[in-house]
């Protein structure tokens, strides 16, 4: 016995007749009834009562003026009508897979970053950090440049970049990742020879100390301004051009140096004064045009997340 379709039309508010709206919801249904034969089958495949797969195919047949199944004793069987939908259900089935992947992949973060930051900065912290970057963003390249080149944003060098000076002028947005504390430090053994040395003088006092300096490149660092200010002309024993230059020397026993906390401490270094007044903002710059960027916004919360969990460290706490 054939069901008998519901009205094409419905009443409206105005009291005329319209259309009744398609919910393509349905077409699911539809199928399901399709390919599985009975209410009941359909309902447990699709997740839904069977109360609720027959009203909604009771809407479909009546949103499209036809019947689509014939109820037997075995089951509902497809009419000509809905034989005939069901490879546009199969379609419209298709499309939802495909609309759905598609909404997913716009979740994936893909493409290439490119980060200019300082080798102290990255070897220590940020590079062993990206195994947890990757492992929720699989698609995504990190490049980290710490050559002593000046990196330019505006030219498109970098995407972002870690920075000690706050940029005063350009289309840049600037987040502020922490503070980089700087102390005196010597090795070991200097640090020992100094105490007998100085046993009963001022151990604030620099006289005969021996200070590891920085080349004439770096004048505005606020370690190489503090050491100015500390020798009064009275010359270096060694000036270098980099930090990792400035560790070594210390670890060798040349001198006393103007290091960060967290890298003096690494290399095993003794801190000899720890409030130098020379600490340095550490700013992250991101080019204002890629503040949007799905990509670029990744990585710049991921390294405000690293820097905050080594914010004590990198100030000196610990």
């Amino acid at each position: 016995m054939k069901t008998t379709p519901g009205k094409r039309n419905r009443p409206s508010d105005n009291g005329k007749s319209e259309p009744s709206r398609l919910n393509w919801d349905d077409a699911r249904v539809f199928l399901g009834i399709a390919r599985a034969g009975t209410l009941s089958a359909a309902a447990n495949t699709l997740g839904l009562g069977i109360a609720t797969v027959s009203r909604r195919l009771e809407r479909l047949e009546a949103a499209l003026g036809v019947a689509l199944f014939t109820r037997h004793q075995s089951g509902y069987q497809a009419t000509d009508e809905g034989a005939a939908l069901i490879a546009r259900a199969e379609a419209l089935e298709q499309a939802g897979e495909a609309f759905g992947a598609a909404a997913q992949g716009l979740g994936e973060v893909t493409g290439c970053v490119r980060l200019a930051t300082a080798e102290n900065l990255a070897n220590p912290l940020i590079i062993p950090s990206l195994d947890t970057l990757y492992a929720g963003h699989p698609e995504l390249r990190l490049e980290v440049l710490t050559g002593i080149q000046t990196v330019n944003l505006h030219r498109r060098d970098a995407d972002l970049a870690i920075r000690m000076v706050r940029p005063e002028r350009g289309n840049v947005t600037l987040r502020r990742l922490g503070v980089l504390g700087f102390g005196l430090y010597g090795s070991p053994e200097y640090v020992q020879r100094r105490r007998h040395a100085k046993a009963g003088a001022d151990m604030a006092r620099f006289d005969g100390d021996d200070f590891i300096g920085w080349t004439d490149l770096h004048p505005r660092f606020p370690a190489a301004q503090w050491l100015d200010r500390t020798l009064g002309g009275r010359a270096c024993r060694i000036t270098t051009s980099t930090l990792a230059n400035q560790i070594a020397a210390a670890g060798a026993g040349l001198g006393l140096a103007v290091l960060p906390h967290f890298l003096a401490r690494r290399a095993g270094l003794v801190c000899v004064h720890a409030e130098l007044g020379a600490d340095q903002p550490i700013w992250l710059v991101i080019h204002s045009d890629l503040v949007h960027s799905r990509r670029v916004r990744v990585v710049a919360d991921h390294l405000t997340q690293v820097f905050l969990e080594h914010g004590p460290a990198l100030r000196g706490e610990i």
